[in-house]
């Protein structure tokens, strides 16, 4: 009869710190800042987390010295980066400083479901399509609210880059 009252005692005092733990950790682990409706507009996973495309530009194979083509080339580069920013399609785009890697500058491409579509939105810049600029592709992952950045970015610059 004490192996069963004490059996009892353990059990319950078990099941109740047992199912106050659980619901401590889930406390702790909600957010209680979280919405759900921009999380699912901004494509944002359990952790508020997406995949982009994280693209390097470096110098490319083109080592012309055409001023003309290089002039369009890069003012083509610009547009195009104009371009799919508005259509949300490039959220981050800047140089590097010159470098001994002959790395140029950086993309992070938006809402893109594979590295070939990555690749195919790359070659609408004239710069790449030239040869001017090559570039490395990887998958990164990252906050799903930085697109949101944006909408200030255009309040900010005093003179057009």
């Amino acid at each position: 009869m004490k192996y069963t009252i004490l059996l009892l005692a353990t059990l319950l005092t078990n099941l109740t710190f047992g199912q106050s733990n659980s619901l401590e950790k889930d406390t702790l682990n909600s957010n209680p800042n979280y919405e759900k409706a921009l999380a699912d507009s901004l494509g944002g996973d359990d952790y508020g987390m997406k995949i982009y495309f994280f693209v390097i530009l470096k110098t490319g194979t083109n080592k012309t010295t055409d001023k003309e083509l290089i002039s369009e080339s890069f003012r083509g580069h610009m547009e195009n980066i104009n371009r799919l920013a508005k259509k949300r399609k490039i959220i981050v785009a800047g140089p590097f400083e010159k470098n001994e890697n002959g790395y140029r500058g950086i993309f992070i491409l938006n809402n893109i479901k594979s590295i070939e579509e990555a690749k195919d939105l790359l070659q609408t810049d004239p710069a790449i399509k030239n040869g001017l600029l090559d570039y490395e592709i990887f998958t990164w992952y990252g906050s799903a609210a930085l697109p949101e950045y944006l909408q200030f970015a255009d309040k900010i610059w005093k003179k057009k880059p």
